[in-house]
């Protein structure tokens, strides 16, 4: 019965065109031991060379945002911390689809949903346009990088990013990002 079962969601996976999934507690390391891995799986493929470079850029970036603004943590910021999420890679149409997903909290969701929103409605002109003006400003002060990350994301993608926020409890949601090169 387990073979059975495992069989089963690795087939559903395979008919979903997904290539690569990771599901748990993220850290640098393993995001570099997965990005390795990515770039490897890749290259065996003969994916263009500029291709891999805005796949692997938009996994980096999402992975980066759940390691740094997961809710769903271990340990603590000062010495050793995870934080939990999930990146899927797959193709569909032709394209490259990079899924990012983890817990954020409430009060973060509104500024959140509005950047994304921001972004999905400019052209690749206006991305660029205002990544420019972005870089100038001073980051936020509780930013973490985000606010740039987010564009870098959308200055990547072939179409607008797709999101989407399902509330848990009342202090936290969980958040999907598909970003599609």
């Amino acid at each position: 019965m387990l073979a059975k079962y495992y069989r089963s969601f690795k087939n559903d996976l395979d008919q979903r065109g997904i290539i690569f999934s990771f599901s748990g507690y993220m850290s640098e390391g393993i995001l570099y031991s997965l990005g390795a891995a990515l770039r490897q799986k890749m290259a065996l493929e003969d994916t263009n060379v500029g291709t891999v470079k805005k796949v692997f850029s938009v996994f980096v970036e999402q992975a980066q945002n759940i390691i740094r603004y997961s809710a769903d943590k271990v340990g603590d910021r000062t010495s050793s911390e995870l934080s939990s999420g999930m990146v899927t890679i797959g193709t569909e149409g032709g394209r490259f689809f990079i899924v990012c997903a983890n817990v954020v909290l409430a009060v973060d969701e509104p500024k959140l949903r509005e950047r994304l929103e921001c972004l999905q409605k400019m052209d690749k002109d206006e991305i660029k346009a205002y990544y420019k003006e972005q870089l100038r400003e001073a980051p936020e002060e509780q930013s973490r990088g985000a606010t740039i990350g987010l564009i870098e994301i959308a200055r990547r993608a072939s179409e607008p990013i797709e999101f989407d926020f399902d509330r848990i409890s009342d202090e936290t949601f969980f958040f999907c990002m598909k970003v599609s090169i």
